[in-house]
């Protein structure tokens, strides 16, 4: 299995990129999120999925080990393959996914082209609990359109409290202090619970 690659880009396009190292020029899969961050690059490193089939073998490229891992926790889900996998990582960034999961937000996953309702809810029923057991302690729950008072709910949900408890008293705690940051926030919930 391949980690990662790093050399020229000779061709990028919106779906692949040939990188070449060591004269030989390697044809990755990428998705719109990677498109837009080596536009106008000479040199990239990608960080790689590899699928062997039969009658293929594929690289598929990241310009994060964030959104690799997102892609890998995609594949493990029935009916989800590695060009859905990718259309999703297009559509959405990997903070965007991961909170639409963690949010049960199943409008916003089937807002993808080819992820239908069904497929969308098995997205979220197959990886909330990964996705939580895996933000424990990274910035997973920090994206752009969260706000203090989930970011410290889907902590606190990580650390195995309850999510009705932990509501509670978070919407009890921010009704007498708005002066919190994350982490005094999740200290004075862990306090109360």
């Amino acid at each position: 299995m391949y980690e990662y690659i790093k050399g020229k880009i000779t061709v990028l396009t919106p779906t692949f990129a040939v990188v070449e190292t060591n004269g030989i020029g390697y044809n990755v899969n990428i998705s719109l999120q990677t498109y837009s961050k080596f536009e106008g690059v000479d040199e990239a490193k990608l960080f790689l999925h590899q699928i062997v089939r039969e009658d293929a073998n594929l690289l598929f490229g990241f310009y994060g080990e964030d959104e690799r891992e997102v892609f890998r926790l995609l594949l493990t889900v029935s009916g989800i393959g590695a060009n859905t996998a990718r259309m999703m990582l297009s559509s959405l960034s990997a903070d965007d996914i991961r909170s639409a999961i963690i949010k049960d937000d199943v409008s916003r996953l089937k807002s993808v082209k080819g992820v239908g309702l069904k497929t969308a809810q098995r997205i979220v029923v197959d990886l909330k609990d990964k996705i939580i057991r895996v933000g424990v302690g990274t910035e997973v729950f920090a994206s752009s359109g969260s706000t203090l008072r989930e970011e410290a709910l889907a902590a606190l949900v990580a650390l195995g409290f309850a999510k009705m408890p932990a509501e509670k008293t978070l919407t009890d705690l921010l009704k007498g202090d708005s002066d919190y940051t994350v982490e005094s926030l999740i200290k004075a919930a862990l306090k109360q619970l």
